[in-house]
Order: structure tokens, then C-alpha cells, then sequence
């Protein structure tokens, strides 16, 4: 500095250059006025200087010569140009791209932060965290470590990286993990990311998979219905891939399982209470607790009608009473019966309907061999075609109206039973007659 000062003359002195320079009045309107050993003194706004307390007249310093004169005379000097002509020069000698250094968020532009390191750097909005944050305000004052990931000598710019310090960092996280994470371990961790088939979550730099059928032990249509992106979540280590870096977890595993004792809480032939969950071709889903579901098969639905589809009588949401027929706990099965809840009819047919009683009914449908005869309401009985007539029978459907021929079909189809009624025992040429006596 001493040598810069004794060299200085005003012929020797050139813009756009570092030059030295001697405090010599710390002005009360804002101005600090060095000499530069020239025609005149510069003058430099305080607001330049980053303490005002460490500025004393008489001491050395290097400002940037911008101007050796302008509009007024006076040379045109600058302290912050200079500083960040030396901390440049700095960086270019110490810094590649990859070197870690220190800075301060210092204010959000277009596209990113702006950061000191000394000099100003950019770090775009991709490269401030793992997740592009929203919010930026946040950042604003606060010191990380940066990573330098750009620089560009010409243009004097510099990119920096917060990011990838993160993801290095998380990457090792991610390593200590694999190596010590076991089956059973129950972790926290803050839920990333959710699909239709389950939610990512984070274990402080390990990524599991928490798939929707391991989230609940009842059912659910979404997983977004269980998990928010954000929560903190208590999940357990279900299996463990460490050459994939994959961990599948479980949230249901961390509660107990509603299965256990399921064969003492529901006995076969308990009465229950639940709530249909599901409708399918074959049957009705019913929830009786939290977790446990069972069976409606349609065939279990009504002793006497003939039910094509589970939701001609049944619909989602829908409380229902049951009975438990049989389960299966390897499996996670239950069986469950309506039609059990009331007496069926055919146990007393027998009774009602002995051999050789004379019966009165309507015939419901005709079949190839024979007609079905409705004795009452669920109960039908078969009319073979042999026993029709002691003569030479016709076929059934010659033998009756026409109009009466509807529905044969489905009739050949329907799976309940029906009583054998050999109608040529009675008069030939009058109806089926009852007689319950």
C-alpha cells in the first residue's frame, strides 16, 4: 500500500483501475473524501462501507478509479467496486467449481436468490433445496454453505448450489441407513410425495415406499385419505432392498391387528352389525369392525327370491345384521349370511306340504320337461311333464296358455328348490287344488 501511494501521480493514474487512496475527512453529509494524488479528492458515500466505525482519517485504503473526472472536476472512486475487484480476484485464485464456501442470502431476484460469498453469486430457484421452495422470503439474511457450481471469468458471474450440498448430505444419510435399517424397525418420518399407489416418505435421507394396501387395515379408496404431504408419521421398516436402495414400510403394522382373537370375538353363527363397504357380481362387502371385513355371497342374501345382482337389494354404506358362517384367519376371510337371519321356509315344507296333500297354486314358468307351480310366496313346486296326464302327454308348453310361457328361461337358470308335484294324480281337467288339512 505504502509503495502504491508513493508511485501515485496523476499522470500515472488510469480509469477502470485499482488505485490507492488516504482518508481525509469523514463528512457529515454522508461522504468519506479520500486522496488519490490527484487534481482533486474523490468522494464516497458512506453506504459503501460495511462498518462506518472502522473508517478513520488518515488510514489507506484501495478504491476503484471509475472516472479521472467527471461533471464536477472531482475523480469518480468507489470502495465497494474495489472490494469486489480483490474478493474476485480471490475467488479465481482459490475457488474452483466444487469448492464449498460460506455466504449470505442477501435479497430475491427474478429466477433465484442473490448470495454474498464475498462477491455477489446467483443461485437459481431449482438449486436452493431439494424441493424448489415457494416461499424465498425465508431464506433472505440467512447463512448456508454453498457449493460453487459455475464460474465465469468474463463476465464476473458465479452460480452457486445449496442443493447439492442437501442431496450429498442426504446421500450419506441414505448409505448409514441402508446399513443399519432392519425389518421391524419403527422410524419417523415426514411424508414427500403421494401417488394412487401409496406415499413416499423421507427417513431423514431415505426414501421408503408406504404402499396404500400397508396403510390402513381397513379399506380405503385413496391414500391422500390417511397421509398429507408434510406429516409426520411413526411408520415401520416392512423389507429392506439394499442394492436397489429400497424400503418398503408399513403404517398398519404400527397398530394392532384387528385379525388377532378374531375367532373368539366372532364365532360361527354370532350375530353382527355392520356396514356394506363394497358391492360385487358375486356379493356384498360388509365391515363389521375397524379392519375386518366379510363376505355377503349373493346366494346368502334371501332364502326364497331369486337375487341376480347384490344391489337389487343392497347399497354402499347400507347397515345391515348378519350371521358369521365360517372365516378363515390364515387368510383374512370371513363368510357372512343374511338370509340366516330368518327361518327357511323349505325346513317346513314338509310339514306344510306332506305327501299325497292335494295343493292349489299358479304356474310361474314352463320348461321343456315340465312347469313350475308357485305354492306361496318362495316356495315353488315342479310339475315333470310325465306327470301331467295319464294320457299320452303333450308337451308342457302346448298345455298351457300361451301368455303363460314367459320366463322359462330364467327359470332353468334360478338355483332355489322346488317340491315334485305328480299333477296326474288329480283331475286332468281342473287346476291344482290345495288342501292343507
Amino acid at each position: 500500500m505504502e509503495k502504491l501511494l508513493a508511485d501515485s501521480n496523476f499522470g500515472a493514474l488510469k480509469a477502470h483501475s485499482v488505485i490507492a487512496a488516504t482518508v481525509t475527512e469523514i463528512r457529515e453529509d454522508k461522504f468519506v473524501v479520500v486522496d488519490i494524488n490527484g487534481k482533486s479528492e474523490g468522494f464516497i458515500p458512506q453506504g459503501e462501507f460495511p462498518d462506518m466505525a472502522e473508517i478513520q482519517v488518515g488510514m489507506q485504503l484501495e478504491v476503484y478509479l471509475e472516472k479521472l473526472e467527471n461533471k464536477d472536476g472531482t475523480p469518480t472512486v468507489s470502495y465497494d467496486r474495489a472490494l469486489q475487484i480483490r474478493k474476485w480476484e480471490s475467488i479465481e485464485a482459490n475457488c474452483q467449481e466444487g469448492s464449498i464456501v460460506q455466504g449470505r442470502v442477501k435479497s430475491i431476484v427474478k429466477g433465484g436468490l442473490i448470495v454474498s460469498v464475498g462477491v455477489d453469486a446467483f443461485m437459481p430457484s431449482s438449486q436452493i433445496d431439494v424441493n424448489p421452495p415457494k416461499n424465498l422470503e425465508q431464506f433472505v439474511g440467512q447463512t448456508f454453505d454453498f457449493k460453487i457450481i459455475k464460474i465465469n471469468k468474463e463476465k464476473k458471474n458465479l452460480v452457486v448450489s445449496r442443493r447439492e450440498l442437501i442431496e450429498e448430505q442426504r446421500g450419506e444419510s441414505r448409505r448409514k441407513l441402508l446399513e443399519e435399517v432392519k425389518p421391524g424397525v419403527i422410524r419417523r418420518g415426514v411424508v414427500k410425495n403421494i401417488t394412487d399407489y401409496g406415499a413416499f416418505v423421507d427417513l431423514d435421507g431415505l426414501d421408503g415406499l408406504l404402499h396404500v394396501t400397508d396403510m390402513s387395515w381397513g379399506r380405503i379408496g385413496h391414500p391422500s385419505e390417511v397421509v398429507k404431504v408434510g406429516e409426520e408419521i411413526t411408520v415401520m421398516v416392512v423389507e429392506v432392498d439394499r442394492e436397489r436402495e429400497r424400503v418398503s414400510l408399513g403404517l398398519k403394522q404400527t397398530q394392532p391387528n384387528p385379525w388377532e382373537g378374531i375367532e373368539k370375538r366372532y364365532p360361527v353363527g354370532q350375530k353382527v352389525h355392520g356396514k356394506v363397504v363394497n358391492l360385487v357380481a358375486y356379493g356384498a362387502f360388509v365391515e363389521i369392525e375397524g379392519g375386518v371385513e366379510g363376505l355377503v355371497h349373493v346366494s346368502e342374501l334371501s332364502w326364497t327370491k331369486r337375487v341376480q345382482k347384490p344391489s337389487d337389494v343392497l347399497k354402499v354404506g347400507q347397515e345391515v345384521d348378519a350371521v358369521i358362517l365360517n372365516f378363515n384367519k390364515e387368510e383374512q376371510k370371513i363368510s357372512l349370511g343374511i338370509r340366516q337371519l330368518e327361518t327357511n321356509p323349505w325346513e317346513k315344507v314338509r310339514h306344510n306340504y306332506p305327501v299325497g296333500a292335494r295343493v292349489r297354486g299358479k304356474v310361474r314358468n314352463l320348461t321343456n320337461y315340465g312347469a313350475f307351480v308357485e305354492l306361496e310366496d318362495g316356495i315353488d313346486g315342479m310339475v315333470h311333464v310325465s306327470d301331467m296326464s295319464w294320457t299320452p302327454h303333450q308337451q308342457s308348453g302346448r298345455s298351457h296358455e300361451e301368455g303363460r310361457r314367459r320366463g322359462s328361461h330364467r327359470a332353468r337358470r334360478g338355483c332355489r328348490p322346488a317340491a315334485h308335484l305328480p299333477g296326474r294324480e288329480t283331475d286332468p281337467d281342473r287346476s291344482v287344488e290345495r288342501n292343507r288339512s
